[in-house]
């Protein structure tokens, strides 16, 4: 009986087919690190994707632009300084409800957001709110003091991380591409809806919208 070979028409799938695995491979290999990009899953922020969804339909007008949480994401702890130089994390506001708001005074629209994020700060900051805006500016630390002082903004606390770090931290997950960017956090640290852009957050479209997170995270404890 004569020995029968694979012949090479029956090898070339073979190759192929081991090119093409061998390819995925390597592409989930060197893809699969953006998979920490992605949201968490972190059970604690289920509460926080419930609450974008009951919410999602009055993101309309002044805060169209609003992105709900479509997954459980846990922010990072994001660390900067208080107005006396010292540090701060997003953890020790844990319990409340808050709009974390990156800007700066290089930022047109930012400087231009503040004023509607201080009369946000005066309508709904208490025990279960606050507007937490970190001023990112990177060289003269006086700048944006002046510029708050200078507009009479004087409800928002002074927060500030000169090495703008809480800008990497954010843009690593995918929730900072571009400035001015804020994101609705629950009491968890969760995220609950990201903006990228400015929004007229003392308008009756960001109130409304505000106070039903804040009805529905209160829910949820």
């Amino acid at each position: 009986m004569l020995d029968q070979k694979p012949s090479a028409t029956r090898r070339i799938p073979i190759v192929i087919a081991t090119v093409v695995v061998g390819g995925l491979a390597g592409f989930a290999a060197l893809y699969g690190l953006g998979l920490s990009r992605t949201p968490s899953g972190d059970p604690a922020c289920r509460a926080a994707v419930a609450t974008a969804q009951k919410i999602a339909p009055l993101a309309h007008g002044e805060v169209a632009a609003l992105t709900m949480a479509g997954a459980p994401l846990k922010l990072p702890d994001l660390a900067f300084e208080d107005a006396d130089g010292k540090p701060r994390k997003l953890s020790d506001f844990r319990g409340k409800t808050l709009l974390v708001n990156l800007w700066a005074t290089w930022c047109v629209p930012c400087r231009k957001e503040m004023p509607a994020l201080d009369q946000l700060q005066t309508k709904l900051s208490g025990p279960n709110f606050e507007v937490v805006a970190i001023n990112i500016d990177t060289r003269d630390p006086e700048k944006p003091k002046n510029f708050l002082k200078d507009a009479n903004l004087t409800r928002l606390g002074y927060f500030t991380d000169q090495k703008a770090k809480v800008f990497q931290d954010l843009k690593s997950i995918g929730r900072a591409l571009g400035m001015p960017t804020s994101v609705l956090v629950d009491p968890q640290g969760c995220e609950i809806a990201t903006i990228a852009g400015p929004a007229e957050w003392a308008s009756d479209d960001a109130l409304k919208l505000i106070r039903a997170a804040l009805g529905s995270a209160a829910a949820s404890l």
